[in-house]
């Protein structure tokens, strides 16, 4: 795959999510919640402080058909600061799934976890 092809899939992702957001918090306002340029550093999602306020998240995205898990939650780690990562992977073909540190997901399901 040429290396634009490889970005333009990347950006379709974060596209997507950066929607799927939007739609969950039709609160906000559109430009709360923006997809980061490619070839940027840092978070793939960029919130506003409002956005951060009801979204304690960040968000890394991978578009691949060959993920390097461990590489990409490392990735996802470092760009955080100080909230929780959410790492989301999608491939071709494919449903987009989250990944999530169980501490997190349990937090979300409203299990205490000591």
């Amino acid at each position: 795959m040429k290396p634009r092809s490889g970005k333009n899939k990347g950006r379709r992702l974060q596209n997507f999510v950066r929607d799927m957001l939007r739609d969950t918090f039709p609160d906000l306002h559109k430009d709360d919640i923006k997809s980061q340029t490619m070839g940027m550093p840092g978070e793939d999602i960029v919130l506003s402080p409002a956005a951060r306020n009801v979204i304690p998240y960040s968000f890394e995205c991978k578009n691949v058909e060959r993920l390097d898990l461990w590489g990409s939650l490392a990735q996802a780690e470092t760009n955080s600061q100080d909230r929780d990562p959410i790492l989301v992977i999608k491939r071709n073909r494919s449903k987009v799934y989250a990944i999530v540190e169980l501490d997190t997901f349990l937090d979300v399901i409203g299990v205490e976890n000591e």
